[in-house]
């Protein structure tokens, strides 16, 4: 029996528990954007399995979808620098923990901001 959130996840904006059975993640989430392409949560995951895969281009994709649509996801910011970053495209990878940075400020979130200025800071 497998099932796609632990404990820990988010579940997806409905606010229903989410259990599928047989279907791994980019297939379920791919199936989650089919039915509602702008599901903040499930672009996430799905550039967030994309980069996990190493499919670098795809996972940016995804974030940059993500981002267009929902310019606030401050995560989104923070995990596609990360995957920029460890592809050694150090000036994107700026670019986005500026963009990122900006976003944290305009929704008071102060541990994202914290975290990408310290990756900001690490990357001179």
């Amino acid at each position: 029996m497998r099932t796609l959130y632990s404990s820990h996840d988010h579940v997806a904006s409905s606010g229903a528990v989410v259990i599928f059975f047989g279907m791994d993640r980019l297939s379920l989430l791919s199936e989650i954007l089919s039915q509602n392409p702008n599901d903040a949560f499930a672009r996430y995951g799905l550039a967030m399995e994309y980069s996990k895969a190493g499919e670098v281009e795809r996972a940016l994709g995804e974030f940059n979808h993500l981002l267009s649509v929902h310019p606030d996801y401050t995560a989104g910011y923070f995990m596609a620098a990360q995957t920029l970053v460890q592809e050694g495209r150090t000036e994107e990878a700026k670019k986005m923990l500026a963009n990122g940075i900006a976003s944290a400020q305009r929704t008071g979130n102060d541990h994202a901001r914290a975290e990408m200025e310290a990756l900001q800071a690490e990357l001179g």
